[in-house]
């Protein structure tokens, strides 16, 4: 199947679109003011160490300070590699130490950065592991021999002085000896400048950044089955033929400069997949839906039949929909960039085999998913709970803020129900103060239902506490906003 890579750059942002068979796969943005953190390398300072929690803030230069574990700690697994238990984060770290930290979670919502000092520095062919004399081998390439032969290659193509290990990535499958060694050589350059910064730098420097989004397309996201990499900036499409000369210069047969009058996401329907992703529903082909709903804490995905009536029976029915929304799913995992733990309310299916054969079908369309993902069986309330990795924001998070009606509820008070709060709030001021008239300052929704439905409450009212109301429409204010003024 081929893949088409779109890549639209403007000076505020970068938009990455991969598409296949038609349809938008993933999405990825990275606006030049917030550009992500992770992967980037910090000169750090400990601020603070919380035994109790057995973490660290560390003060990298930004906003919030970031988190460190001492999981995330290399000093405290051990210099021999063997998983034995870590020391106390107190006996490890101390308020004022400068330590060179790498972020591995880009901060989100609230949360800080989350850091490691087990430093990884991803080339084009293999992640280098300047701490960790060790080399190993993508879970994907698995035939024992392919695997055993890289890793002797490899071996053989390291200076005698190495004392880091490798990683080799599934790109590496086919590569010669010289890609390899020039890997090898980038990253190490690269970390000789990490060290060096690191010696002769201030604490919160930073000392390495990673890649911008477009040349980490041509570095990790380009496989055997992208066809075409399109870039719609001139000046950068110049820019990267220069880096994909040097570091991936197999992709430049792929690499094309779109010239269409039509923007390049309009053409290919990105702009209103973007629309759709940001959407609660999620329409299927055949007349199901599904519902995301994206907390702080979780995602949850109801799977409903709706409108299709096809099938044999109704548990046909039930089947066909569950089958096509785990294909929906997988692609709405990847475009909206969903993280944490995710719960799956497929419909309920008597039949074992029909659950069984949705749950395979759900766990293949995952294994496309660059982030690593875990699934578990049905529970026993018919729900699948499963884990995403989740290393930046989510689309929606990047495109969106709370509502400031309804402060991110996702719904509103009737205009009603805030009428006959504001005349709760007129009984509780006439108790308090003596004023000669009360003025309600309110939407034109709320004064419209007072002028019309609730015209005779509020001239009960009036008499009651004997004093003149006024209505005023504000067309500032949202549906739930008001203001009684003591005239």
């Amino acid at each position: 199947m081929n893949e088409d890579i779109l890549i639209n750059i403007t000076p505020q942002e970068t938009r990455v679109a991969l598409i296949l068979q038609g349809a938008v796969q993933e999405l990825h943005i990275e606006r030049t003011l917030t550009r992500g953190l992770a992967g980037n390398v910090y000169s750090g300072k400990v601020v603070r160490v919380l035994p109790g929690m057995q973490s660290a803030f560390i003060d990298i230069g930004l906003e919030r300070a970031a988190f460190l574990h001492v999981a995330d700690i290399w000093e405290a697994r051990g210099h021999d590699g063997q998983n034995t238990t870590p020391a106390p984060i107190e006996k490890i770290l101390f308020d004022g130490q400068v330590l060179t930290v790498q972020v591995i979670k880009d901060p989100i919502g609230t949360k800080g950065a989350r850091l490691s000092t087990q430093i990884s520095i991803a080339g084009r062919m293999l992640v280098y592991l300047p701490q960790d004399k060790h080399i190993g081998i993508s879970q994907k390439i698995e035939k024992e021999s392919e695997r055993e032969l890289l890793r002797t290659r490899l071996q053989s193509l390291l200076p005698a002085d190495e004392k880091g290990g490798y990683i080799v990535r599934t790109m590496a499958e086919d590569a010669s000896d010289a890609d390899l060694k020039a890997d090898v050589d980038y990253l190490g350059k690269t970390w000789s400048t990490i060290v060096h910064g690191a010696r002769t730098r201030p604490a919160t420097s930073l000392l390495h950044q990673d890649l911008n989004l477009a040349q980490r397309v041509l570095r990790d996201f380009v496989g055997d089955e992208t066809a075409t990499i399109q870039v719609d900036s001139r000046e950068n499409y110049v820019k990267l033929r220069e880096f994909a000369e040097i570091y991936t210069p197999s992709e430049l047969t792929r690499l094309q400069h779109y010239t269409g009058e039509r923007p390049l996401f309009d053409l290919y329907g990105v702009e209103e997949e973007i629309l759709r992703a940001l959407g609660r529903r999620v329409d299927l082909k055949s007349g199901g839906y599904l519902i995301v709903d994206q907390t702080e804490a979780m995602t949850t995905i109801d799977v409903n039949t709706g409108g299709f009536v096809g099938g044999r029976n109704f548990a046909d029915t039930i089947f066909k929909t569950n089958l096509e929304a785990a294909h929906a799913i997988a692609r709405q995992l990847r475009l909206r960039n969903l993280g944490g733990i995710i719960i799956l309310d497929f419909i309920d299916m008597d039949n074992a085999e029909h659950r069984n054969a949705v749950l395979a079908e759900l766990k293949r369309t995952l294994s496309r998913d660059r982030t690593k993902v875990s699934v578990s069986n049905f529970s026993p309330l018919g729900l699948v709970e499963m884990t995403r990795k989740r290393t930046r924001e989510s689309l929606a998070h990047i495109l969106c803020e709370p509502c400031p009606a309804c402060a991110g509820k996702g719904q509103v008070k009737t205009s009603r129900t805030i009428c006959y709060e504001i005349l709760r709030e007129l009984l509780r001021e006439a108790k308090q103060f003596n004023p000669r008239e009360f003025r309600i300052l309110a939407s034109q929704e709320v004064v419209d239902l007072f002028l019309e439905e609730e015209s005779q409450h509020l001239a009960m009212l009036g008499d009651f506490i004997g004093k003149k109301i006024s209505l005023q429409v504000e067309s500032a204010y949202h549906q739930e906003q008001y203001d009684v003024i003591l005239m």
